[in-house]
């Protein structure tokens, strides 16, 4: 996955929703390279769990017998959008507390090894 500021329709929006929006300021100033860096980070059980989110929001046909094509609004478009930066969010901070529970209990069982 790349970003390119030129092309990056996805962050540009009207003036008074952007001025309300410090996160989508923040976006909009990030160099290409870090928000790559980001999409890079993501594990692919993070990238699983989004992909059958979005899969389930617009409903899957099998390929093979259906021509699918999804046709939707530039709202839904934004609010699909949104779901899946929130639900991908919402994933890697749980992946990350996991994470760390895993060191804790493993550091935890190590020093009662040691009692």
């Amino acid at each position: 996955m790349s970003f390119d500021p030129d092309s990056a329709n996805y962050l540009r929006i009207d003036s008074e929703m952007m001025d309300a929006n410090a996160l989508l300021r923040y976006l909009q100033h990030q160099p290409p390279e870090v928000l790559e860096r980001v999409a890079r980070s993501v594990s692919p059980q993070v990238k699983q769990i989004i992909s059958h989110n979005v899969q389930g929001l617009l409903g899957v046909l099998p390929s093979e017998g259906f021509q699918v094509k999804v046709t939707t609004d530039r709202e839904n478009l934004a609010g699909l959008l949104a779901s899946a930066m929130l639900t991908g969010y919402f994933l890697r901070q749980m992946e990350q507390r996991m994470e760390l529970e895993d060191q804790i209990f493993d550091s935890s069982m190590r020093s009662s090894d040691l009692d």
